[in-house]
């Protein structure tokens, strides 16, 4: 009797998938566009806050130097096992979407607050409510905003010095021992000083993530010390999440 004949071990392949290369090919179009968009939403983040040619410059070229890094966490989220659902929240009707509050939290002399924010508004908002409390606002940028509320007089703006390889420091502008010196001056006054920093990224591509820490540090210790306040604003998108954290430790208070 004759057996029937056996089915081959390896089927052959569907006929509606493409050859393996069509496969790839999309895969790694797939993969380049959304690279393209990631790349370009970050620049007009930076636009968007504000930053100079010079500063977006220093910025990309600082994301770049770490682009390795940044590829093989995205394969290795890929590669992960899938997370659970958690069904409970699943199976919840949504809660009522409430709008965000418009409240700030109040101002404690000796604090400090950090704004993650992709763009300082919470921060200049914060500020312009509060600044009164104290006769002295010091801001350290690179791009002086408008504190509505505050006197101009009672402002005073500390540019973050970019230093250039065989280039001067402009005049009136500070590196961070400078920055330092000026807001110690200014919040060991009668009263105390309002301190606002929103140089966080470029100062850390500027003078390393290391010195500017010692710096925030050194600023929070300060004004607790003399009753005074601090205030930073953040794009958590331009630092690594191991250095969010890092900074976020230095503030009492982080929003």
């Amino acid at each position: 009797m004759t057996e029937a004949p056996h089915e081959s071990a390896s089927a052959a392949p569907s006929s509606d998938r493409g050859p393996p290369d069509e496969e790839y090919a999309d895969a790694y179009s797939e993969g380049y566009g959304e690279g393209l968009r990631e790349a370009f939403r970050e620049v007009l983040s930076h636009v968007g806050r504000g930053h100079t040619v010079g500063e977006i410059r220093v910025l990309v070229e600082s994301r770049l130097a770490r682009l390795r890094e940044d590829v093989s966490a995205k394969r290795r989220n890929i590669l992960g096992p899938p997370r659970r659902p958690a069904w409970g929240a699943l199976l919840r009707p949504p809660a009522a979407s409430r709008p965000e509050p418009e409240s700030v939290p109040p101002l404690v002399r000796g604090h400090s607050y950090l704004f993650r924010e992709d763009r300082p508004r919470h921060a200049l908002t914060f500020v312009s409510r509060v600044g009164g409390d104290y006769r002295r606002l010091l801001c350290v940028t690179t791009s002086p905003p408008e504190f509505t509320g505050v006197p101009r007089s009672r402002v005073e703006v500390l540019r973050l010095a970019l230093p250039s390889p065989g280039l001067s420091v402009s005049e009136g502008e500070l590196d961070p021992g400078g920055l330092g010196g000026r807001i110690k001056e200014a919040t060991e006054e009668s009263g105390g000083a309002l301190v606002y920093l929103d140089a966080l990224e470029v100062m850390s591509t500027e003078y390393s993530l290391d010195t500017t820490l010692k710096f925030v540090n050194f600023v929070t210790a300060q004004v607790a010390k003399t009753g005074s306040a601090f205030v930073a604003s953040v794009d958590p998108g331009t630092l690594e999440d191991r250095d969010l954290r890092r900074l976020q430790r230095s503030f009492n208070i982080v929003s």
